[in-house]
């Protein structure tokens, strides 16, 4: 288990050690959302809500972290995130992302 991570978050994807679920978590708080703000509610990017997001095909969103969108800001995570675990942050974007349990620290 995961200490302040939801539990679906922790068993939709076994394959991943919750110690890089607590990595990607705050990868995607941090990082992704110094674009797309802190509450992923968008900023210079647009908003990775649930909303925002529903209307988005899985793979193509995969293909954004690894890939990036040339020709704007949004860079290419492949080396970072392994595929799968692009398609652990889309799963997680689509249900809500669970807060960074290491922020408060």
């Amino acid at each position: 288990m995961v200490a302040g991570l939801p539990a679906a978050a922790q068993e939709a994807s076994p394959q991943l050690q919750p110690q890089r679920i607590r990595e990607l978590v705050h990868l995607v708080r941090q990082d992704c959302g110094s674009c797309h703000g802190l509450t992923l509610q968008g900023g210079l990017g647009p908003a990775l809500t649930a909303p925002a997001l529903r209307d988005k095909p899985r793979e193509s969103l995969v293909a954004t972290i690894l890939g990036g969108r040339p020709g704007t800001p949004m860079p290419p995570f492949r080396g970072i995130v392994a595929e799968d675990e692009a398609a652990w942050i889309v799963d997680r974007l689509a249900e809500g992302f669970p807060a960074d349990p290491g922020a408060s620290r």
